[in-house]
């Protein structure tokens, strides 16, 4: 936003006036300064709050005038929040008081016949800030977030190359939890519930997911899909699973599986899982895109590299 709408000598002069007769006290008038001038507080470091009310408020305004390039947003807020005073009961209970309470209003009012032209710009300003607060925050979130798929990658692949695949499997589970929680998944760790072990659970898209991890040397066989259909059928009807073999699947077992099971289990393997680490695809548009080809042709193990081809 270009900023070419220049403040003139009257609303300045009108404004020193102003701010100087709202507060009596100069802490008062201190407290409310530093709520204002939130952004550039090393302006009011460096004033003398000894000397008196006027030469205070002259600096301040001083220094925000001659550094406008930085400090407009400030100034006009500073200008629409004095403009904005509509409550003198604070100099009313004061000696002679009501004095004082007129003094201020008429300042106000004075001030206020300046200001109508600068409050939509104002708001604009305010606006702008706002975005770029935003957008700063988004930015911080999106680092935060590739750091993190950074370091899930080198975990995953230093624990790819050790020989003691039951450690593997754990780590597995670690870092699943990790990237389920990083997309706010809401995910939970292994548990037993009555004969049964649960390697974690998730939440997506208000559905509940059961997860089974296994990373072995060897494809995942039917048996063990079997089993985990099972825990899935004890759940409730909308429960899902998720089972994940970084090995993959053998033939056999996807097909008998798909044929046999009533699709409330999704598959996933390693290259998919890589794939999300890699950002080639987030886990929530993975696990989107295999939901819908499960429900839409009874696919239950739709791969990344097929999704891209």
């Amino acid at each position: 936003m270009v900023l070419n709408k220049k403040i003139s000598p009257q609303a300045i002069g009108a404004l020193e006036e102003a701010l100087t007769v709202i507060y009596w006290y100069k802490n008062d008038l201190k407290k409310f300064l530093y709520r204002i001038i939130d952004e550039h507080k090393e302006i009011l470091a460096v004033i003398n709050w000894d000397d008196s009310k006027r030469n205070i408020v002259a600096r301040v305004i001083y220094m925000l005038e001659r550094n406008e390039e930085r400090t407009f947003p400030i100034l006009l807020r500073l200008l629409c929040a004095v403009s904005d005073f509509v409550d003198f009961s604070h100099l009313q209970r004061l000696e002679n008081g009501k004095e004082k309470a007129k003094q201020a209003k008429e300042a106000v009012d004075a001030l206020r016949m300046h200001v109508l032209g600068f409050q939509n710009l104002q708001k604009e300003l305010e606006e702008a800030r706002e975005r770029r607060e935003k957008n700063q925050k988004h930015q911080d979130e999106l680092n935060r977030a590739k750091q993190t798929l950074v370091k899930l990658k080198e975990e995953f692949y230093r624990w790819s190359i050790d020989s003691d695949r039951q450690s593997s499997g754990y780590a597995l589970e670690t870092i699943l939890y990790q990237l389920f929680e990083l997309y706010d998944l809401d995910p939970k760790g292994s548990f037993k519930t009555i004969g049964e072990q649960i390697d974690g659970a998730f939440s997506f898209n208000h559905e509940e997911y059961l997860l089974e991890v296994k990373w072995r040397n060897k494809q995942t066989p039917l048996s063990d899909l079997d089993s985990f259909s099972g825990k899935i059928g004890r759940k409730f009807e909308n429960t899902l699973g998720l089972f994940i073999s970084i090995s993959g699947f053998s033939n056999d077992a996807i097909i008998q599986f798909r044929n046999n099971s009533d699709k409330r289990v999704l598959l996933m393997d390693g290259m998919d899982l890589i794939a999300v680490l890699e950002e080639r695809i987030s886990i929530t548009e993975l696990l989107t895109r295999k939901r819908r080809e499960a429900s839409q042709t009874g696919n239950i193990y739709l791969k990344y590299q097929d999704m891209m081809s």
